[in-house]
């Protein structure tokens, strides 16, 4: 699908906030937040999506069923540094550090706000990777989401991440030269990476020595069952 084409669907949410459980979501989303990133690449950003993001982060916080995970490296296993939930329908499972994870079922809180994705965007989402980061010591490595299952095709890859409480630095850089993207996200902001921008792009959440308080960040993704 073409830029311009996803943010006309974007476009197509409702005018006025619904209050879903005790989560306001905003259902108007202009046209105007979009980057073309070139190569087929491409990003939407619509700030504070989730306008009442400190109490849907607490309700999810309830909900989740967060651990702290270990990934390989180097001959041994290492905590990962922050909490992390895989969370879809039922019988998906996703692949990633190098580990296959099922998915748990979807919480009431995240199914209110997938709905909201999948009539906002026209994309199906089917499961979600929760990441919480406690403070600024907990961080996510520089890393492309291009595992082969995602979709919803291997050339458009959709990620739509939700961030709730504080905001930290997003960054974003190309794989081959040129500048590096910063976004600052949090307070309910909702980002999303579609086309190519995994096979060109890597992204990353750096630690930060700065005094930051929680945050939960939502990556709701397409998981294909076969290619």
């Amino acid at each position: 699908m073409q830029l311009q084409a996803c943010w006309l669907q974007c476009a197509r949410f409702y005018h006025a906030p619904r209050i879903l459980g005790a989560v306001s979501v905003s259902q108007n989303i202009p046209s105007q937040h979009r980057r073309d990133l070139g190569l087929g690449a491409w990003l939407c950003y619509e700030p504070a999506f989730v306008q009442d993001h400190e109490a849907a982060m607490q309700r999810l916080l309830r909900e989740l069923p967060l651990a702290q995970e270990t990934i390989r490296m180097i001959g041994r296993d290492v905590l990962v540094p922050r909490l992390v939930a895989f969370c879809g329908e039922p019988g998906l499972r996703y692949r990633y550090s190098g580990r296959d994870h099922d998915a748990a079922p979807w919480t009431p809180t995240l199914r209110a706000l997938v709905d909201q994705l999948r009539s906002a965007t026209g994309t199906r989402y089917d499961t979600v990777l929760c990441n919480y980061y406690r403070d600024g010591r907990d961080a996510m490595g520089r890393h492309a989401d291009d595992e082969p299952e995602l979709g919803p095709s291997a050339d458009d890859i959709r990620i739509a991440s939700v961030s709730l409480g504080s905001r930290r630095t997003f960054r974003m850089r190309p794989r081959v030269g040129g500048e590096r993207i910063d976004y600052l996200l949090g307070e309910g902001d909702l980002l999303v990476m579609g086309g190519t921008t995994q096979a060109h792009w890597v992204h990353e959440v750096p630690r930060t020595k700065a005094a930051v308080g929680p945050r939960l960040n939502l990556t709701f993704r397409c998981v294909r069952l076969a290619r």
